[in-house]
């Protein structure tokens, strides 16, 4: 009976799980809008990074109107544009730098 009542419990926890897929999800970035400082902001680059292969991750990063440094994330796409999938903020501390 304490075996039978622990694997209920169990299966009851692990029906709650939800899978996640590993990566950039595009429902995410859909969120995420070009801030002043993002190389997309005021739409995509002129320059295309013709020997990235698809899929490649490009770093960014800047300081922000707020003097915040800003890291974000891009992939670029099929068709060579920039796709922003992530953003995050350092804040600084009694005037630290990087």
């Amino acid at each position: 009976m304490k075996n039978l009542t622990t694997i209920l419990c169990t299966a009851l926890l692990l029906s709650g799980c939800e899978a996640t897929a590993v990566g950039y999800s595009a429902a995410y970035s859909a969120y995420l809008e070009p801030i002043p400082g993002s190389i997309t902001y005021g739409g995509q680059p002129r320059t295309r990074l013709t020997k990235a292969p698809v899929g490649s991750i490009v770093p960014h990063q800047f300081n922000d109107r707020f003097g915040r440094r800003v890291y974000e994330t891009y992939v670029i796409e099929p068709d060579r544009s920039l796709r922003l999938v992530s953003r995050r903020y350092r804040l600084s501390f009694f005037g630290e730098d990087d």
